[in-house]
């Protein structure tokens, strides 16, 4: 399969966000863009055979139009369209698996009019074997760094659990966009020190050197792989979640990582993942890894 990045598409602001970004990344990545509409099949009993015919005229209208589009925007950029059939999160993973990046807009339209909406986005985001990069329509004119949107790039890690493709992706983009990376760990006492941490400064202090030796370590050798990229570490103390979103308010993209595994109920999306897709202005970037 060809290199490419997908973007789904509706009639949202943020669907149109998400394609404008998508096109950004697809230049720099030097690869075609790939857009695609789900048309949800089977049509429900609600939606006549002529309304749905007419929706399919539509979608491919706007599939069309936003390829015209991205095409003025990015003269020689390859674009290519698709009108796929089936449930939206089935076929989005499917096509966000063959793709290097896909993105999605962050909100959307609900009902039998627009896919986009959170249960579909945070369906693919849980499953998809490839980074999904979720988009708000703040962001339709910009890219990283782009702008009013925020400049450079967060990630966040914990040094605890090896994640090379969340910090190479991030390493990835940094170097593309030629923007700042902030390296962001949060940390807390284990309930084994109780309030000793709190009370004792010297204990507190002891801990707070130990992550940012942890987290310089673990960001050394990839430094060393892009010496041209501009990159701060900071460890913090308190609820990752938090810190996140904070740093994300000044961000161009924000990144984070989604362990590969599955819950008795399905695919599983951790709680600083689903936190701060829900509350980052930024777009954020969810990158499944081992």
């Amino acid at each position: 399969m060809t290199p490419h990045v997908t973007v789904g598409m509706d009639e949202s602001p943020e669907s149109l966000a998400a394609a404008l970004w998508a096109a950004e990344e697809a230049s720099l990545l030097d690869v075609p863009l790939h857009l695609i509409h789900v048309e949800e099949w089977p049509v429900t009993a609600e939606v006549p055979v002529l309304s749905a015919e007419s929706l399919v005229e539509r979608y491919e209208t706007l599939l069309r139009a936003t390829a015209d589009r991205v095409r003025d925007d990015r003269p020689g950029l390859d674009v290519t369209t698709e009108m796929a059939r089936g449930r939206a999160p089935a076929e989005l993973t499917a096509a966000a698996n063959e793709a290097e990046v896909t993105v999605l807009g962050s909100r959307g339209l609900g009902g039998v009019v627009g896919f986009l909406i959170g249960s579909v986005s945070l369906a693919v985001v849980g499953r998809a074997r490839r980074p999904v990069v979720l988009v708000r329509s703040g962001s339709a004119s910009s890219g990283a760094g782009s702008g009013d949107a925020g400049s450079g790039i967060v990630l966040g890690v914990d040094i605890e659990q090896p994640c090379d493709p969340l910090i190479a992706f991030a390493f990835g983009e940094a170097a593309r966009r030629d923007e700042e990376l902030r390296i962001v760990h949060s940390w807390s006492p284990s309930p084994a020190y109780g309030y000793t941490a709190i009370l004792d400064p010297g204990v507190g202090s002891g801990l707070g050197r130990k992550a940012t030796e942890g987290l310089a370590e673990m960001v050394r050798p990839w430094r060393s792989k892009f010496p041209a990229v501009r990159v701060t570490e900071q460890a913090v103390v308190g609820p990752a979640a938090a810190a996140l979103v904070d740093a994300s308010r000044s961000a161009g993209l924000l990144v984070v990582g989604r362990r590969s595994r599955r819950s008795p109920v399905g695919p599983h999306l951790g709680h600083v993942a689903h936190a701060v897709i829900h509350h980052s202005p930024a777009p954020v970037a969810v990158v499944p890894f081992e």
